[in-house]
């Protein structure tokens, strides 16, 4: 475990690499000791910072929610990140690639949370009477770590790679839809570049939600009523390029666009 002088040093470093847009070296391989405590304690420094310069926490988002990014980073549970209101972008407003180191883009059912969950008892039961709607989402990554080189504590620090996120017009409630059959395709530049169904996500996004609302808890942090809630992706990651427009459709779940210059 990190002193806490160490771990402010880390977010002092995450910090300036999001700002000055200069990618840092991997923080697990400068401290092999560095554990998921120290991950997110590094993601909360940033997190408080940024809400007493006026940020406003909206949501959070689910990562590494497939079993085979699990497998990857030799983990057995996802991890998470906060959504701000500054984060979010728009399908009617290019967003400025040159804004981020190395961006990306994930699809996503969002939940939009019409009641606030239980903490560490939440259920899946308990997200599906708490959420008022399903939104197609696009979830905008980035790492602020040299070259996407990530393990777990990497993106954790990193508030779990998460860079912004669009929602699409359509709403959908839970019971006129199936949350694990949902087909969703990425289209960039018309030209199909990813496919996926919503139940790569743990086999059940919900399960994913649930899961958020526990492990926050023990941050002492809930999930509120109008929180937005991305559970991770339906497809692989796509890199963004300057002039790239990206539309994402799902099926019975409508559509949602995001453009590049």
């Amino acid at each position: 475990m990190l002193s806490d002088a160490v771990r402010t040093e880390l977010a002092d470093e995450l910090a300036r690499a999001e700002n000055d847009r200069v990618a840092i070296d991997p923080l697990v391989a400068r401290y092999p000791d560095i554990d998921v405590v120290d991950a997110y304690e590094i993601q909360l420094i940033n997190i408080r910072r940024r809400l007493d310069s006026g940020a406003r926490v909206v949501g959070h988002k689910v990562g590494l929610s497939s079993k085979a990014m699990q497998q990857m980073m030799g983990v057995d549970e996802p991890d998470y990140g906060h959504l701000l209101a500054e984060m979010q972008v728009f399908e009617d407003v290019p967003v400025e690639a040159g804004r981020y180191l190395f961006p990306r883009v994930e699809v996503e059912v969002g939940f939009v949370l019409g009641a606030d969950l239980p903490g560490a008892d939440c259920t899946e039961e308990d997200v599906l009477a708490a959420t008022v709607a399903y939104a197609p989402a696009i979830e905008l990554i980035d790492s602020r770590i040299k070259d996407w080189n990530i393990g777990l504590c990497d993106t954790i620090s990193d508030n779990a790679s998460s860079a912004g996120y669009v929602l699409g017009p359509e709403r959908v409630a839970p019971k006129d839809i199936d949350i694990k059959a949902i087909d969703a395709v990425l289209t960039r530049n018309g030209e199909v570049v990813a496919e996926g169904r919503s139940d790569a996500v743990l086999g059940d996004p919900v399960i994913a939600v649930a899961w958020l609302a526990r492990k926050v808890a023990s941050f002492g942090v809930r999930l509120k009523k109008g929180d937005v809630v991305l559970p991770g992706s339906c497809t692989r990651a796509i890199d963004a390029r300057p002039g790239d427009q990206f539309l994402a459709e799902f099926a019975g779940l409508g559509s949602v666009r995001l453009h590049f210059t």
